[in-house]
């Protein structure tokens, strides 16, 4: 069974909207677009480029796909060549109510029923990449459609724009799966794997607090 990886840029109040350029949700009244670029160092470049080793698929929501569909396919040989290459190869899944143009090669829309299209992908890539689509990001969270998240918080704080838990989450258990590292510009990469069960809670007065129980 292969793995749902979603892959996210997100500022210290986790805002995750518009990261990757000016013009990217301008319509949309935000004007913090483009938001990341200052922020990324030659540390941070080569942890991205380190998670998608391996990716043989990416599952988008219907914004990030159009903005991927447009922009993507007139890359190759430039600066981005090797996410060029990939992207334009790989399959391209599609979360969406309507009918978006799918002219990108190997783009395929899913069904209503996203739970079983997960669930179909698990069983046909080894690791399958959602690339910022919070709306779709938010639906995966909720019903723990995924098994990894990689989180690269950015030290600013931006006071407007889409949450990545917006709408609040569901009570979830994580476990850290490597160290944090943070980059030069003080961002910090957290890679965080999908743990059984619930949070529990605890008495902070408690004076075995934080030990494993011994029975």
């Amino acid at each position: 069974m292969g793995r749902i990886d979603i892959e996210l840029f997100v500022t210290l109040d986790f805002v995750g909207q518009a990261p990757g350029g000016p013009e990217e949700d301008r319509e949309g009244g935000f004007s913090f677009g483009g938001w990341q670029a200052p922020l990324l160092d030659d540390v941070a470049a080569a942890q991205v480029d380190a998670a998608y080793e391996g990716t043989d698929a990416l599952l988008l929501g219907r914004r990030t796909y159009d903005i991927f569909a447009a922009y993507w396919p007139h890359q190759q040989g430039g600066a981005d060549d090797d996410f060029a290459a990939l992207f334009n190869r790989v399959p391209k899944y599609v979360a969406s109510r309507g009918t978006p143009d799918l002219s990108w090669a190997n783009s395929t829309l899913l069904g209503a029923d996203l739970t079983s299209a997960v669930r179909e992908l698990r069983n046909r890539h080894e690791h399958v990449k959602v690339v910022g689509s919070l709306d779709l990001v938010q639906t995966l969270l909720r019903g723990q459609l995924f098994d990894r998240l990689d989180l690269w918080v950015h030290p600013i704080l931006l006071g407007v724009g889409k949450k990545v838990f917006h709408d609040g989450a569901v009570p979830t258990n994580l476990t850290l799966l490597q160290p944090p590292m943070a980059s030069p510009q003080g961002t910090v990469y957290l890679r965080y794997g999908l743990a059984p069960g619930t949070p529990e809670t605890g008495d902070m007065t408690s004076p075995d607090r934080g030990t494993e129980r011994q029975d």
